[in-house]
């Protein structure tokens, strides 16, 4: 969800709560109250944070930043693990990845996820894709295209690996990792 608080302009604080689109309603709401009580000890004056949790995602500023792509608080994961053949799974992660950026663009919980089948190797690739609704559709798409374009310099030929941003997040592994 998104809202603002505050009764005065210079006192506004802007805040938005991201669950995965998977994750339940309970875990939802467990997730952004740990998540609140967290950014709050980490950053108790501090004019914006930002949290990232496997579940959860918790932002706040005092600046109003909904519907623009956050480009400045972005990080990488990955799984140290290489791929047997690095060409041919890359190729087909940003194929997985692409499509899955699409279809949450267009979906009203702006997430969307899959897997996809290595033609050679006896390996699914499980996917993720998700954005903060506050963005437009083609906005959706755009951060998403950024964060899979961000993937050969963290991920290359790794079995799994993240790009999580404060405006979208992308997932791939070689094992399921989200809740059918």
């Amino acid at each position: 969800g998104v809202g603002s608080v505050g009764q005065y302009q210079n006192e506004k604080a802007y805040g938005l709560a991201l669950c995965r689109g998977d994750v339940s309603s309970s875990e939802c709401k467990t997730c952004v109250s740990d998540a609140t009580k967290e950014i709050l000890s980490r950053c108790p004056y501090n004019k914006g944070g930002i949290i990232w949790y496997d579940n959860c995602m918790l932002k706040y500023l005092d600046t109003d930043f909904f519907g623009k792509i956050d480009n400045t608080n972005k990080f990488s994961l990955l799984n140290v693990r290489n791929v047997s053949d690095p060409a041919i799974f890359n190729y087909m992660t940003k194929e997985l990845l692409s499509l899955l950026a699409y279809r949450a663009s267009l979906s009203p919980k702006m997430y969307a996820s899959g897997e996809l089948k290595i033609g050679g190797e006896s390996k699914d690739i499980y996917g993720l894709t998700q954005c903060t609704r506050d963005l437009s559709s083609s906005d959706c798409n755009k951060c998403l295209d950024d964060a899979i374009s961000q993937l050969p310099n963290c991920c290359d030929g790794k079995e799994g690996g993240r790009v999580v941003a404060g405006s979208c997040n992308i997932r791939y592994e070689i094992y399921p990792f989200v809740k059918a």
